[in-house]
């Protein structure tokens, strides 16, 4: 009977791999609201996913530890974990971090109140994390006294932030880290590195180099056009916008065009996705070849830009309108992200004459204001990232894999040599943001086969030594 079921989970795996889609059991484990209390005993239901098609409880846990969004959403774009479990006989968990998707500890409310909120910190969610590890280990008794599956983290973006911080912050629980894109350094890293790659990236993907002057040559068409009703109201009709341009929206609309200029340079994927947005392969060259421009007059410039701007907005043709007030931060967590941002996650962002946006300097009185106008809440150590973390101090850390691609706008702020003989950075030049964590596609880059080589073979040798020396047993 075993037999045949684990020939159907096989199978059932191997369905939802070729679909694209994976299966798993959800679950949930009362967390504490506040882990560093000894005054509040609330507890909250905290969501995690469980796949053990492929675990023979001796076998390690695969924990991928949950970022600003839904669980599911990171579950369904993580494939390279999948497709390695089966060879390393592990235990796949997908922990969804607290306030995003349905692990929200005071439900409708929390984010209402700054009383509410407030509890919303990395260091929380990577206790949270921590809690349910202990609590998968106390389900398996394979392993006699102290003894424990190892635990490998894993994570993408903020993700892999948080698989690196949750291997330096508690060892104990986790043997080793896979972090994927993970821009641990940003907080100490020049304000504008960010939109010098974005700048590279569209200049490097346009066929006639013209792409990232263009886009620097319409925000000033895009200020004389939005100076007046009439023009406000022929960008409405023009770019097909849900709702009229009023002149109180324009910065809105101009913080929209920015992020989509980085969103299609973070998942500049070699064939189509859907993960913020459904766009084609390439689509920062997708963008650039519809950019067509016949005079750089206000109008007919932003005419052009309005069609490829489509690439992003409105690729599949189902949109009637362009909503401007949703961008994919809105869809995966942006309003929990954006409490972050305002408190622990403070990573200075500016452009100068060298990128492709407006010059913006970096003013942190003006981004305080603003985030106390939001969410009612003092910004008092605008450096806790890097207090809580050590930022580049990393020499005493172990068994942490950094990956980035190069062609990802947050590498400038990841990890890029190796610290140590135990701390490794993976560089992949044609890559966008944590494409070694998705599944295989026949077009991935070659970086990207080699970095998914060498992870598995330092996972392993992880694996190896701790179940020599702690569970004194041999791990093939």
């Amino acid at each position: 009977m075993k037999c045949i079921i684990l020939l159907t989970e096989f199978l059932l795996f191997c369905v939802n791999f070729i679909l694209g889609e994976y299966f798993y059991d959800v679950n949930y484990v009362d967390v504490p609201v506040d882990h560093f209390s000894f005054t509040n005993n609330a507890t909250f239901k905290l969501r995690y996913l469980w796949n053990d098609s492929f675990w023979n409880n001796d076998g390690p846990i695969f924990f991928y530890t949950g970022n600003e969004g839904d669980i599911n959403t990171f579950a369904q774009n993580s494939g390279f974990i999948w497709e390695i479990a089966p060879s390393f006989k592990a235990l796949i968990v997908f922990a969804e971090h607290r306030y995003y998707g349905k692990s929200l500890p005071f439900g409708k409310k929390s984010f209402s109140d700054p009383k509410y909120v407030g509890y919303l910190h990395s260091s929380q969610a990577l206790a949270d994390f921590v809690y349910v590890i202990d609590h998968i280990q106390s389900l398996n008794q394979h392993f006699s006294g102290d003894s424990k599956n190892p635990v490998i983290a894993f994570g993408g973006s903020y993700g892999g932030m948080l698989s690196s911080w949750l291997r330096m912050k508690y060892p104990a629980s986790v043997l080793g880290a896979v972090a994927s894109s993970a821009p641990i350094l940003q907080f100490q890293t020049p304000c504008d590195v960010f939109n010098r790659i974005v700048t590279s990236v569209f200049q490097i993907s346009s066929e006639n180099s013209d792409c990232a002057d263009i886009i620097k040559k319409s925000w000033r068409a895009l200020r004389e056009v939005t100076g007046n009703a009439e023009g406000r109201e022929w960008l409405t009709k023009t770019w097909k916008l849900c709702d009229s341009l009023k002149n109180e929206n324009v910065a809105v609309l101009f913080d929209w065009l920015q992020e989509i200029y980085g969103n299609l340079a973070m998942v500049n994927y070699p064939y189509p996705t859907s993960f913020l947005s459904k766009l084609p392969a390439n689509p920062v060259k997708t963008f650039c070849s519809k950019l067509s421009i016949t005079s750089f007059k206000p109008k007919p410039l932003l005419e052009g830009l309005g069609k490829a701007l489509n690439v992003y907005t409105n690729y599949t043709k189902d949109a009637k309108c362009t909503n401007t007030s949703e961008t994919s931060s809105t869809s995966i967590g942006g309003l929990a992200w954006d409490f972050q941002a305002c408190t622990e996650m403070i990573m200075p962002m500016c452009s100068t004459k060298r990128d492709m946006f407006e010059e913006q300097a970096w003013n942190y009185t003006k981004f305080s204001h603003d985030c106390y106008t939001r969410w009612n809440v003092q910004i008092t150590q605008p450096n806790l990232a890097i207090i809580e973390y050590g930022g580049k101090n990393l020499g005493a850390e172990s068994n942490i894999i950094f990956t980035n691609g190069l062609m990802d706008p947050w590498s400038g702020g990841g990890v890029l040599h190796n610290v140590s003989d135990s701390v490794h950075a993976i560089l992949m030049p044609d890559t966008a943001h944590h494409l070694d964590l998705r599944a295989y596609n026949r077009n991935d880059p070659t970086s990207v086969l080699h970095a998914r080589y060498y992870i598995q073979v330092i996972i392993r040798k992880w694996l190896q030594s701790y179940y020599r020396e702690f569970l004194n047993t041999y791990y093939e």
